[in-house]
């Protein structure tokens, strides 16, 4: 590669200059926007080694960058980076990632599951090394292809000669970084959704799906609305209600859905942080009174509460997240969710349910929080499941079901 030096040159100072703030692809993003002279193949690889350092997590963080960055690209086996390489690395350079990880552990006495600090907060169901190790590797991109959609899709893409493979008839995963908006119509057609995000759809459907009349369903954190353009293609009568904490969510929220044609729903901005102050069991404030407001004597079938959570099962999309975490934002987080699900539920009819979702791996957001909604709020868990994605270049998830009482 003619310009390796000056790329590696290029993302340590991006590296040095970035400090988490925003997320690494719109850093990137603003850092080209000002710097014109970086092609489109120069940013591709300028990028992809500023992702290769991040994807290290807390591993090596005492080296220098430069060197940080090309530990990361030994590992991950790029190829097209072996100009960069003396001999002792490149006679080391394995197909076999373990006989790689073996070398770097020797060379620097480090062992490579410091990737990932924060073991002991894991989920049980989490296998150890695996999860560790899926954070050198870029998931694939998945999209949910929409009802009445599947053959106009599939045929659209057999003509742009894009590949993908066939998970389900709902689901396609692609090499990540493939271009689908000029071929397909996102929203209409299609909407980008992890694997384990579109399998969610089975809590959504399990309990009410032999309804006749009318399924009232409340997302009520919708965020860009994922969750709730997959409830209203899984449930038939559906009478959605969709809220979120900011008006510039709502806003792009409801642009979001109109591309989807969907029409006939309530949008509404809801502050579902008041309530129990968990960490001391004292009553704040019940609930928001705007949202009493906007809910006047509304119960619901189902709602769907894919809370705010640290997105810990999704940082091998975005390592940064990882690199800058901050080990007391699971409390703060674990808190967080258990105030939103307190309010939620006085809105769930009796029968009705609560799906509650992260996509998080620590047990303190996902079992723990279940515990407390059936010890404290006096739910009953009909199922829940750890959906794994580590072993399937997906994100990994977490759902949860619960019934209120006859």
């Amino acid at each position: 590669m003619k310009y390796a030096k000056q790329y590696i040159k290029t993302a340590v100072e991006f590296i040095q200059n970035y400090d988490g703030a925003v997320p690494l692809n719109h850093y990137l993003k603003s850092k080209f926007s000002i710097e014109k002279k970086y092609g489109s193949k120069d940013r591709k690889y300028i990028s992809h080694l500023c992702y290769a350092y991040f994807r290290l997590g807390h591993f090596l963080k005492d080296i220098n960058e430069e060197e940080r960055v090309k530990a990361a690209l030994f590992l991950l086996g790029s190829e097209e980076w072996k100009v960069l390489f003396g001999e002792d690395w490149l006679l080391n350079w394995h197909p076999d990632i373990d006989k790689r990880i073996t070398f770097i552990e020797e060379k620097y006495h480090q062992n490579i599951s410091a990737i990932f600090p924060l073991q002991e907060e894991l989920s049980d169901e989490i296998d150890k090394q695996p999860f560790i190790l899926s954070h050198l590797t870029q998931p694939s991109l998945f999209i949910r292809v929409r009802p009445g959609k599947h053959d106009e899709v599939e045929a659209k893409l057999l003509k742009a000669n894009i590949s993908f493979t066939k998970i389900t008839s709902d689901c396609l995963a692609f090499k990540n970084g493939t271009k689908l908006e000029d071929v397909l119509e996102i929203n209409k057609e299609y909407v980008i959704q992890d694997m384990n995000s579109q399998r969610v759809g089975e809590f959504m459907k399990s309990k009410i799906e032999n309804q006749k009349s009318k399924i009232k369903v409340w997302d009520c954190c919708a965020a860009s609305g994922g969750k709730a353009i997959m409830a209203y293609d899984l449930i038939p009568q559906i009478q959605l209600s969709v809220s979120d904490i900011r008006p510039s969510i709502i806003h792009n929220l409801n642009n979001r859905l109109k591309e989807a044609g969907i029409q006939n729903y309530h949008s509404f901005v809801a502050d579902l942080s008041y309530g129990r102050d968990v960490s001391s069991d004292q009553q704040i404030n019940k609930t928001s009174s705007h949202l009493f407001t906007q809910l006047t004597n509304q119960l619901f079938d189902l709602i769907i509460c894919d809370a705010p959570c640290t997105g810990s099962g999704t940082w091998s999309r975005t390592p940064e997240q990882l690199y800058f975490f901050k080990p007391e934002e699971i409390i703060r987080y674990s808190n967080l969710q258990k105030k939103i699900t307190s309010n939620v539920i006085p809105f769930i009819k009796r029968g009705g349910h609560l799906l509650y979702i992260t996509c998080s791996v620590f047990k303190k957001e996902n079992e723990e929080v279940v515990e407390f909604i059936e010890k404290q709020l006096g739910l009953n868990l009909v199922k829940m499941e750890l959906l794994k994605g580590y072993d399937k270049r997906a994100d990994t998830l977490f759902a949860a079901l619960f019934t209120a009482g006859q």
